[in-house]
């Protein structure tokens, strides 16, 4: 490892954890539903930039860039943990419903965001 490649980690990680705060604050001002959609949002989000990132980008992009975006950015912007914990929250609190749509929804409108990406335009 050397020292820039982990300086655009550091610096990354930081700035994708700061938006996720900042998306956290922004979607709890319009949501009263008991599904955590700032986390949805984070993870959509992440995704699209990570699908970009990985196949859209050149192969001779920066190796320092990729460090920050895909590595850095993205997986401080992220969220599996927080994920995790509001979904086990909700089957604590007996809402099974809520937490099975949580799971559903999250991992399908991820998959299909990244789907999207890649899909060769024609």
């Amino acid at each position: 490892m050397n020292m820039i490649g982990a300086i655009a980690v550091f610096v990354g990680g930081g700035l994708g954890s700061l938006l996720r705060y900042g998306i956290s604050h922004f979607v709890k001002g319009f949501s009263s539903s008991i599904l955590p959609y700032a986390t949805l949002s984070s993870n959509l989000l992440s995704t699209a930039i990570l699908g970009f990132v990985i196949y859209k980008l050149p192969p001779t992009v920066n190796q320092t860039l990729y460090l920050f975006l895909a590595i850095g950015f993205c997986g401080g912007f992220s969220t599996f943990s927080t994920f995790s914990l509001e979904t086990f929250q909700l089957l604590k609190n007996g809402q099974t419903v809520w937490a099975i749509s949580n799971i559903v929804i999250s991992i399908l409108a991820c998959l299909t965001l990244l789907f999207l990406i890649l899909k060769p335009i024609k």
